[in-house]
C-alpha cells in the first residue's frame, strides 16, 4: 500500500474479465472503518501494543477479525477467508499471529477495550454526523426516545457435541443477537 494511513487497499471497477470479490459485505466494512476514521482511530489507540519492529499493526489484525467474522466465520482459521483476498484486504495476519497480537492485548484488557470504545465512539459520531437527520440519535429525548429492539434468530448449524440439545424449534446452531433501532412510524426503518 501507498498510503501508510490506510489499512485497507483502495479498489478501483473496471471491465476485465476477472472473478468477482466473493466477500462484498466484507469490502462494504473496510471502507466504512476507513470512511468514518474507525481504522485511524484505532491504529492511533492501539499504538502502545504495537511492537517496534512488527509486520501487522494491532489495529488491522482486530479489523480483519472482526471483517472474518461478519463473513460468517466462527474460528481462527476463518481468517484464511480474509486473507485470500490480498488485492481486497491487504497483508493479513496468519493464525498464529493473529492469536499472539490478541494474546498480547488481553494482557491489558481493560486499556484495550477502552481505547477501541473511544476509536469506535469517535468513528460512530462521525458516521451520525455525516447522515444528519437520519442518524439514530437525532432528536432524541426522554419524550422521544429511541427504541433499541434485541431479538435473536437462529443460523442452523449441525454439531455432534456430546449431550447437545435442540432448540425449542427443534434445530441445532447459534443464536446471535441483533439490534435493531426503531426511528418510529416516519422514521427511515418504517418503510
Amino acid at each position: 500500500m501507498s498510503n501508510p494511513t490506510v489499512l485497507y487497499p483502495r479498489l478501483k471497477v473496471d471491465a476485465a474479465s476477472v472473478g468477482a470479490v466473493g466477500q462484498a459485505g466484507g469490502v462494504l466494512l473496510t471502507a466504512a472503518a476507513e470512511a468514518t476514521g474507525l481504522a485511524r482511530a484505532l491504529r492511533e489507540a492501539m499504538g502502545p501494543w504495537r511492537k517496534p519492529l512488527a509486520v501487522h499493526d494491532p489495529a488491522k489484525v482486530v479489523l480483519d477479525l472482526a471483517v472474518a467474522v461478519a463473513l460468517g466465520g466462527d474460528a481462527l482459521a476463518d481468517a484464511a477467508v480474509v486473507r485470500g483476498e490480498p488485492g481486497v484486504y491487504g497483508l493479513v495476519a496468519s493464525e498464529a499471529t493473529i492469536s499472539r497480537t490478541i494474546a498480547a492485548l488481553a494482557k491489558d484488557a481493560g486499556k484495550v477495550e477502552r481505547a477501541v470504545a473511544a476509536a469506535r465512539r469517535a468513528a460512530r459520531s462521525v458516521a451520525w454526523e455525516r447522515v444528519g437527520e437520519r442518524a439514530p440519535n437525532h432528536a432524541i429525548s426522554a419524550a422521544n426516545p429511541l427504541v433499541v429492539d434485541i431479538d435473536a434468530t437462529i443460523v442452523v448449524a449441525h454439531g455432534e457435541k456430546e449431550s447437545a440439545a435442540p432448540t425449542f424449534k427443534k434445530t441445532f446452531g447459534f443464536h446471535p443477537l441483533v439490534a435493531f433501532a426503531d426511528h418510529g412510524p416516519g422514521g427511515p426503518g418504517s418503510r
